[in-house]
């Protein structure tokens, strides 16, 4: 299974202040990502992180990937330092990423774009970055924590989710 995910900020103390997360300590917070990520990802899945991972040292980072199932990729964000960028772990590090899954052209970067390859042949550009607050455009998903119960997700989950909160609208419409 291949899941994408954004905006963990393991030990990053602005992340409880600056996105009001609710935990009551960065501790807190972060082994509760970590139990999260763990019930969601087996020890074979493949995750797609599109940045701002963690703060901290290469040592730190490297024990914290250990800790979380799956082989890692890092898109790297704007809060990743040199440190997250080469710790040992990650199967992979780039700054963006086009990944053909499931007959889907991916365009993988930690920030929303406007316009991206292919979007007239209705590729999908999934992102991090803006935790929850951006209005996406057509096929455009942001796939940080905040937007997603705090775990990693599956493009099947992603896609449905319009779909979802489409037909909700509809209802809202009609009552």
């Amino acid at each position: 299974m291949i899941y994408f995910t954004a905006d963990t900020h393991f030990s990053d103390p602005r992340i409880l202040r600056i996105d009001r997360r609710p935990f009551g300590s960065l501790a807190e917070h972060d082994r509760s990502l970590i139990a999260i990520w763990n019930e969601t990802v087996g020890p074979e899945d493949e995750v797609w992180h599109l940045g701002d991972f963690a703060r901290g040292s290469a040592a730190f980072v490297s024990s914290l990937l250990a800790s979380l199932h799956g082989s890692k990729h890092l898109i790297i964000g704007n809060n990743d330092a040199a440190a997250t960028i080469e710790a040992t772990g990650w199967a992979s590090t780039q700054h963006y990423k086009e990944l053909a899954l499931d007959g889907s052209l991916l365009i993988l970067c930690h920030y929303p774009f406007r316009t991206w390859n292919q979007i007239g042949r209705k590729s999908i550009d999934l992102h991090g970055h803006s935790h929850g607050r951006l209005t996406p455009v057509t096929r455009q998903y942001d796939v940080g924590v905040d937007s997603w119960a705090f775990r990693p997700v599956t493009l099947t989950t992603i896609l449905a989710s319009r779909g979802r909160r489409a037909a909700r609208q509809s209802r809202q419409k009609v009552e």
